[in-house]
């Protein structure tokens, strides 16, 4: 039965005005910030330069239609807004649809809703606070104390949680992540002894990922958000080394109720080391998948004009999730996408 039918849109219904309301929430909340909201272009040269993010494919003609070439939909409006800020504007924001292939379950959908913000002359300490300063701005203007998820409840107004990535490693694996950083065998065999499975073919990165989504993910942003920060470099494609200890990079995620919301930088600005990066996740990509993505030489440019700045992305269907108690993402959206 059709979900939009009458007799099955009462919840629906409630839950989307609740949605609409929200949008409009985050709206006032930056323009009374300062932020100037933008509205980049979906089709891109280059949708992402992360090896395991798949974008979708399309081909633009000319006028005759002798001419095509091909361009992807974004999955990120980061590359414009980047290109936007090197040209000089200092504090923007956007909220778009964006479009991810082989993406779909309770918490994905291959097209979503997402909010994207950038400072210029700050790092991602910035971030933090404004993500605490939005979050409680929303519970407040729609009366509700804490986020919930699946019996799970998270109070935004308490004092949120700031862990690092190692941090988090030892508190709920017991492993040193600085000590297997570049030793793949023992950190498989560490991951084993937790009961985390690993096969011959698992990279570093992918038994990380593992470790991640059994053992630390399902304990964050309990009681409270959790701000999980310094993820290892190869973890943070477009992220700033940090100064101190460039084996770890300037970003951070953020929790509730076990669910990513937000993935953060401080941007890399320095457009030969983006360079290098974009061939080792391509290298890697088409490795794994066969594929490879152009490179937008308009963006390398912009990084060379690009001051030191914070940028952040926040999954607005997974917000509408918890500030309604839903359990799966098509509850949120106007219209699921169909054949899922």
């Amino acid at each position: 039965m059709s979900w939009w039918l009458p007799h099955n849109f009462e919840k629906k219904g409630h839950i989307l005005k609740k949605r609409a309301r929200i949008l409009g929430l985050i709206r006032n909340f930056f323009d009374s910030h300062d932020y100037t909201e933008v509205d980049t272009p979906a089709l891109q040269i280059c949708p992402v330069m992360d090896a395991h993010i798949h974008a979708f494919e399309t081909r633009l003609f000319d006028v005759s239609r002798t001419k095509e070439k091909t361009m992807y939909l974004h999955t990120s409006p980061e590359f414009d807004m980047k290109k936007l800020i090197s040209a000089g504007m200092e504090r923007i924001y956007q909220i778009c649809h964006v479009y991810r292939n082989a993406e779909g379950s309770r918490l994905h959908s291959p097209e979503f809703m997402l909010l994207e913000w950038y400072q210029a002359h700050k790092d991602y300490t910035a971030l933090m606070d404004e993500c605490a300063a939005l979050f409680r701005h929303i519970a407040k203007e729609i009366d509700i104390e804490h986020y919930k998820h699946k019996g799970q409840s998270c109070d935004p107004f308490g004092d949120w949680e700031r862990l690092s990535v190692t941090e988090a490693f030892v508190k709920y694996t017991n492993i040193d992540l600085t000590s297997v950083l570049n030793d793949r065998d023992s950190f498989a065999n560490a991951a084993m002894e937790l009961g985390v499975r690993v096969i011959n073919t698992d990279a570093w990165d992918d038994i990380f990922h593992a470790v991640m989504s059994e053992k630390i993910e399902p304990n964050l942003g309990q009681g409270v958000p959790t701000i999980l920060y310094d993820y290892p470099i190869s973890m943070a494609a477009l992220s700033r080394k940090k100064p101190e200890d460039p084996r770890f990079a300037e970003r951070f995620e953020l929790y509730i109720c076990g669910i990513e919301l937000a993935n953060a930088f401080s941007e890399l600005t320095d457009a030969k080391e983006q360079r290098a990066r974009y061939n080792e996740e391509m290298t890697a990509k088409n490795k794994l998948y066969g594929e490879i993505y152009p490179p937008d030489e308009e963006f390398f440019k912009a990084l060379e004009h690009m001051p030191d700045s914070a940028g952040i992305a926040l999954g607005i269907d997974r917000l509408v999730m918890l500030a309604t108690d839903t359990d799966d993402i098509s509850d949120v959206l106007w219209a699921p996408v169909q054949g899922l």
